[in-house]
């Protein structure tokens, strides 16, 4: 049997045990490696592979392993709702974390944990660069948010919550990149929140897409609470007077009273015409089935991954809008290329899909009127109801649904060097 550590360090809750004997590790001095042998045992599949023993581990630090299993996310028992997890660790609040020595705290947060409200500190989905939590004691209102969503998640239950808020975040993504053209447009709230989130000047050091995600964060929230809503989405699915009712409440919630849906460039018809009446999205991955579960490796990102990040600090720069960042992230992956959704031959092909209605819609996209030079977008308009088994049998909170068979490709791929210059520039 192992020895005793000497030092009685105890985990951080939702902690990865990569996480967790790292900090082990550098408290005593001990190589990580050497360590992880100590309080790990091959997998089921072999291979060489090892994976965290609950028995060895509480042997090793003195901690029951009932504890460390309330705790650890790899060895709880019963397993937790893994769909109900994001697929990938993160770092936690700094001030709740503070007090767990050792190195960096890494935790596998749940989808609607995106703030820490005792601290007023943004934490928000996984980034590829690892900065600094911006705090919010200047913007109280995405704390007030962040309240709101778990309210939103007692009355709904996890798997409406999560489609619903990604959908909003979809949503506020299309519409970031659009003029606004009311006093009371949300995007110019976005854009003053960007303001204090990527202060102008410093979007070198400060950007991250993260950040962009904050910025849209209220409204998100309150569009969930209008399409995770049943009764909204039942009206969304009805007739043109039901339809009507959904614009015009959407319409208030973004701070544009005469907003009507049209057929291209609009997130919100698409949703009408395509989603409404479908049951949630599923996450396209959880972290059990992450081929490192319960293992000793750390991702790492990708230098692809880096540049990416760094053009999309310079595009931000340069414009001011955070939409593209937003739609372009893997955060809202599941429901930008839902199951159901057309698959595309280049990822700008998907984003561009995501805010047409094709499914009932026969109306022209584009008419001329009168002498005009740009084409009038047409108004969007299901002229019957939608048959949705889904609709008439669904009670709160709605059930996880069942994936009858894995995930197809999130829709294209994104666009190399030379395709950028082509299907980005004006005009084309």
């Amino acid at each position: 049997m192992s020895p005793r550590l000497p030092i009685a360090v105890a985990p951080a809750h939702h902690e990865t045990a990569a996480s967790y004997i790292s900090r082990l590790a550098n408290l005593h001095g001990i190589p990580f490696p050497e360590l992880w042998q100590q309080v790990s045992r091959p997998g089921a599949a072999g291979g060489g592979a090892r994976l965290i023993a609950a028995d060895l581990l509480a042997a090793v630090t003195g901690i029951p392993e009932n504890l460390l299993a309330r705790a650890v996310i790899e060895i709880r028992r019963p397993e937790p709702d893994w769909l109900a997890f994001r697929h990938e660790p993160q770092h936690g609040c700094p001030r709740c974390t503070a007090r767990h020595p050792g190195g960096t705290v890494r935790q596998l947060l749940p989808h609607h944990r995106y703030v820490c409200t005792r601290h007023r500190i943004w934490i928000g989905p996984p980034d590829v660069i690892d900065q600094p939590y911006p705090t919010l004691d200047e913007l109280p209102e995405i704390v007030a948010a962040q309240r709101a969503h778990l309210r939103l998640l007692r009355r709904l239950g996890p798997a409406a919550t999560y489609d619903a808020v990604l959908t909003g975040f979809l949503i506020c993504g299309h519409r970031w990149d659009q003029d606004a053209h009311h006093p009371d447009d949300a995007r110019l709230d976005w854009g003053e929140r960007a303001a204090e989130l990527i202060p102008h000047g410093t979007e070198e050091t400060t950007f991250s897409t993260s950040r962009l995600f904050a910025a849209t964060y209220p409204e998100a929230v309150k569009i969930a609470a209008l399409v995770g809503s049943l009764h909204w989405r039942r009206l969304a699915a009805n007739d043109p007077a039901g339809q009507h009712r959904f614009a015009a409440e959407i319409g208030r919630r973004l701070g544009q009273p005469d907003y009507r849906p049209k057929v291209v460039h609009d997130p919100i018809a698409h949703w009408i015409d395509d989603d409404c009446w479908r049951p949630p999205s599923l996450p396209r991955t959880t972290y059990r089935t992450q081929r490192g579960f319960g293992g000793h490796t750390i991702p790492k990102a990708h230098q692809h991954s880096i540049d990416r990040h760094r053009r999309s600090a310079r595009w931000f720069a340069r414009n001011r809008r955070g939409g593209r960042g937003i739609l372009y992230h893997r955060h809202i992956g599941p429901v930008l290329a839902r199951d159901w959704a057309r698959q595309m031959d280049l990822f700008i092909g998907t984003v561009a899909a995501s805010a047409e209605a094709t499914t009932f819609s026969d109306t022209p996209a584009a008419t001329i009127v009168g002498d005009a030079t740009e084409p009038v977008i047409a108004d969007y308009q299901r002229p019957t109801a939608v048959r949705s088994d889904y609709l008439d049998t669904a009670v709160n909170p709605v059930p996880w649904p069942t994936r009858e068979s894995p995930p197809g490709p999130r829709g294209g791929r994104p666009l190399l060097g030379h395709e950028r210059k082509i299907f980005t520039t004006p005009g084309r």
